[in-house]
């Protein structure tokens, strides 16, 4: 090769970095885009208008009034009670109502045509979110940007808020679910629960959480931010089989440099795992659920290419406090799926991404399907297909109102199994007398691992 050649080559070489970097950046909008934050869009970025024939209300400012009988860390009321379903779609409605369904909930009603329902009650945009958010949310529009990293694109320059509220492509939707608002620091006691093919439940996990988002530090900026944007710290206090085990992760905007512990009871010992993310099975569910399952979708964005199909009106779980008011877990589970009584389902605009496995790349599921909250930007539902085209899960998440954050974040969220016909259900807390409470900032010590040993005994 000559040395001209190997110049030109050179050349065409930093020019085609120069080319993706530069599609990259062009992530920011411009200012006149960004002032329909607070007019026509909500702060985050949500259509403020209803649709067409209201069943879609118009955002309001959302739910923040508080109860005054709440108090911090306990059981939540549901602001809803008294409402009663405008109708039910069942297996003999369904074509009616098909347009408006996941392939996941379809699917439900094939296999279990029976017993499977879903309530449809009147819409309430409850999101709401502290000004702060809404300020941060408005400065990303016009100065975050995506940037590549060894993990997939990133975002650069955003903090605090929302970081594409007016998303161009899958990669900010899916970035927007990733950085949902859902409080900074939060204490946590909840339990995990398989259902067997069988209908046999399983309570897999018991344990009190410790979590932070040091994305949402309100006196932040995306200066001094170093992309550890969510913190998390289990300890088991049951099952018995399972009792003083720990798992700790700090999770990073650049996925390899996430990290996550683990302490062993048995062992007695602190162990860093070497693969927290994608499709590896997480120790926090005993295995059941795989890291990127969690909250629907969660993780590194470089496994899949991501693309925005657009928004569309569907049925979702929505302002779902009623799960958590139930008297005991056991009221929730029926064989195959959820008791239909206990959760809400409303109409809703959603955001749908596309996820298809990325050149080069392995996933036991290679391609998804994801529906995100115009309001709030989490993933309400997905679905998930194998190698062979089948659709092989659905997922679903559970939001509630807490007014005393303000938020409408999900509490609990799982799947249904369509390959096994098991299924699993994250974060219960009902019954429980401490839930998802506000708590004051925590100590970095408690996010470091050798804070397990001292506190993982058994």
């Amino acid at each position: 090769m000559t040395h001209s050649f190997k110049l030109k080559a050179l050349c065409i070489a930093l020019l085609g970095g120069f080319a993706l970097t530069a599609n990259l950046a062009m992530a920011a909008v411009s200012a006149e885009e960004a002032a329909k934050l607070g007019t026509t869009l909500t702060p985050l970025g949500g259509e403020r208008a209803g649709n067409a024939d209201g069943s879609i209300p118009a955002w309001d400012g959302g739910y923040t009034k508080v109860d005054p009988a709440y108090k911090e860390g306990g059981k939540r009321s549901d602001p809803f009670a008294n409402e009663k379903p405008l109708f039910s779609i069942t297996a003999k409605n369904l074509a009616q109502y098909a347009d408006k369904l996941s392939d996941g909930t379809k699917e439900m009603f094939k296999r279990y045509p029976d017993s499977y329902r879903l309530d449809i009650y009147p819409t309430h945009r409850t999101a709401a979110a502290p000004k702060w958010v809404y300020d941060n949310t408005l400065k990303n529009a016009t100065a975050a940007t995506l940037v590549d990293s060894s993990a997939g694109p990133i975002p650069q320059g955003a903090y605090g808020g929302i970081p594409f509220p007016i998303p161009k492509n899958g990669d900010q939707a899916i970035w927007n679910h990733i950085l949902n608002w859902r409080g900074t620091s939060i204490a946590m006691h909840f339990r995990h629960y398989l259902i067997t093919a069988d209908g046999s439940q399983v309570m897999t996990t018991d344990g009190k959480a410790l979590q932070e988002m040091p994305y949402y530090y309100p006196e932040g900026s995306a200066a001094d931010f170093d992309g550890d944007y969510w913190l998390f710290r289990l300890l088991n206090v049951g099952p018995p089989i399972r009792a003083g085990e720990q798992i700790m992760g700090r999770t990073n905007v650049n996925g390899d440099k996430s990290q996550a512990h683990v302490y062993l009871a048995g062992q007695r010992r602190v162990r860093k795992l070497p693969n927290a993310c994608c499709d590896t099975p997480t120790p926090a569910t005993a295995g059941v659920m795989t890291f990127d399952e969690l909250s629907v979708y969660q993780g590194r964005l470089d496994r899949f290419k991501w693309k925005l199909i657009g928004k569309q009106e569907m049925y979702v779980p929505y302002n779902t406090n009623k799960v958590q008011a139930a008297a005991k877990p056991e009221d929730l589970f029926e064989k195959h799926h959820m008791n239909p009584d206990y959760v809400r389902w409303e109409l809703h605009r959603v955001w749908v991404v596309e996820a298809d496995l990325a050149p080069g790349m392995r996933h036991q599921l290679p391609k998804g399907r994801y529906y995100l909250d115009e309001d709030t930007w989490q993933a309400l539902l997905g679905d998930r297909w194998d190698a062979s085209g089948q659709l092989a899960k659905t997922l679903w998440a559970l939001p509630a109102v807490m007014p005393d954050i303000p938020a409408h974040a999900v509490l609990s969220s799982g799947f249904y199994d369509l390959t096994s016909s098991a299924w699993f259900i994250q974060n219960v807390y009902t019954g429980l007398p401490e839930q998802y409470g506000v708590v004051d900032r925590y100590k970095k010590s408690e996010f470091k691992p050798a804070v397990m040993a001292g506190q993982g005994v058994r």
